[in-house]
């Protein structure tokens, strides 16, 4: 159920795009992927990994993984029972391994053992989808491309960009959004700090509006 807006705020103008970018560098000037990684490999496992779990305990298990397979290589000859072993933190150990060590022979089979810089490549690839491959592109090879997690997500609702729910419809509103405003945004670097805000202030139970310098531009959309 859609918590009501409070009184006005559906009437008010969504947040201005350079009023979001230049207020949220000021309060992540270095936001970045939390996930640890050296590697495009590193990367791109650590975040097939981070479904459905946490970016802290996927960094938490990453380095005996990643001591044991460092490269696709070494992942695709790796026993099943043993990566499921280190993976059985996270849950579901089992299925992570499979993915992964499937996710690295593809690597090998299909691409000479080199992450892509394609989305569709990556897509392929399993345990992979959009938002997988948006953080590897984005994060490894610098493109700007937005990642709407749950935060993104929320964030993108109340600022009054996207009353969409889908990922996708969302991620195309606020990409609208962006493009239609003075300035390129960095989209990668916007996703990020879009969620250290949504963690940190504009949490999704109860957001500290008072404490948030957006606060007088932003609509507010369904805050209680």
């Amino acid at each position: 159920m859609t918590t009501p807006a409070p009184s006005g705020a559906a009437d008010r103008a969504p947040l201005p795009m350079p009023t979001a970018r230049t207020v949220l560098h000021e309060l992540y000037p270095d936001a970045a992927c939390e996930l640890d990684f050296t590697t495009a490999f590193e990367l791109l496992v650590a975040t097939v990994l981070s479904a459905q779990t946490t970016d802290v305990r996927v960094n938490q298990v990453t380095p005996a993984l990643f001591g044991s397979y460092p490269t696709p290589e070494a992942m695709a000859e790796a026993e099943h029972a043993h990566v499921a072993q280190i993976l059985h933190p996270l849950g579901m150990g089992a299925r992570r391994a499979e993915r992964v060590i499937r996710l690295s022979q593809q690597l090998l089979a299909d691409h000479g053992g080199e992450v892509p810089d394609d989305q569709d490549a990556l897509e392929a690839l399993a345990g992979v989808g959009r938002k997988t491959a948006h953080v590897v592109r984005g994060n490894w090879f610098g493109q700007s491309l937005l990642t709407v997690d749950t935060h993104v997500g929320r964030l993108s609702a109340r600022f009054g960009w996207s009353a969409k729910k889908s990922p996708l419809a969302i991620e195309k509103d606020v990409v609208a959004v962006a493009e239609a405003a003075h300035g390129d945004t960095d989209l990668t670097l916007l996703s990020h700090q879009m969620i250290l805000h949504g963690r940190r202030v504009c949490t999704a139970r109860r957001p500290d509006c008072g404490a948030c310098p957006l606060q007088e531009a932003c609509p507010q959309v369904g805050v209680a």
